[in-house]
């Protein structure tokens, strides 16, 4: 009898081994290939997404690279089932300079485009990207006091639209040089515009190559402003912004 029993809960412990194996591996699938969750750390994409954003990114948006796989494994190289990116696209890569930390960025620049920043205004191959001043974005400090930034909505020559921030007039990033897309490369920028290091710092993030695009940002799932710590759970109601879930990253 004690026998029997012993093989029954072998039997049930292996059948429970077996389904949690079965679980993380087809979790692991969902992540390569198809959904990846990834969460807003920085402010360097304000007002487009903002701390404490969790969202879906699309794996399957460019195809896949070894970057699509947990810790870019090198067992090949380029991409399969590749697809262009479109100017606009919102996009986590991994950054070139080490090829390992995950950034989220706007695509401003594709292959051959000369990009520069005249004052604050954006340039794409000499042509100024039309910008207009909208209502201030309004946001609150960890002392409680209210800031004022301006903000304008700009819109690429493809007719993707989306606001920017201007923290700082006259900025280091502001005034830049000339910047031409190598091929296969892609230029980043955040849309907090004076609070992003991207593709116009070289030393930091430069030109993005197309394999390290690892997807598309897609839906906001989740959105939380900090203001409640994980075990207080009575807070977390106030502390979820319920108008950001399930919304579309534009």
């Amino acid at each position: 009898m004690s026998e029997k029993l012993n093989n029954v809960r072998t039997s049930a412990f292996a059948e429970n081994f077996r389904t949690i194996g079965y679980a993380l591996l087809i979790a692991l699938v969902i992540r390569a290939l198809f959904f990846q969750p990834f969460n807003i750390p920085s402010g360097s994409m304000i007002p487009t997404l903002l701390i404490g954003d969790y969202l879906f990114v699309a794996k399957y948006s460019y195809g896949y690279s070894k970057h699509s796989l947990p810790f870019s494994p090198p067992i090949f190289d380029g991409r399969i089932l590749a697809r262009q990116p479109h100017r606009g696209d919102v996009v986590v890569f991994k950054v070139p300079t080490d090829n390992r930390t995950d950034f989220i960025k706007r695509l401003i620049g594709l292959p051959g485009d000369k990009i520069q920043m005249k004052h604050g205004v954006l340039y794409i191959n000499g042509t100024a990207v039309p910008r207009v001043r909208v209502e201030d974005f309004v946001r609150r400090d960890e002392f409680g006091n209210v800031q004022r930034v301006p903000q304008y909505r700009e819109t690429l020559p493809d007719g993707v639209s989306y606001t920017t921030l201007d923290l700082i007039d006259e900025s280091v990033t502001d005034n830049t040089g000339v910047y031409v897309v190598p091929p296969d490369h892609y230029f980043m920028m955040g849309d907090n515009r004076d609070n992003s290091n991207d593709s116009r710092v070289q030393s930091v993030v430069g030109y993005v190559p197309y394999e390290n695009l690892v997807g598309k940002a897609e839906t906001i799932f989740f959105s939380t402003d900090g203001s409640a710590h994980f075990w207080e759970i009575w807070n977390w109601p106030s502390a979820i912004r319920w108008n950001r879930i399930f919304s579309w990253v534009d």
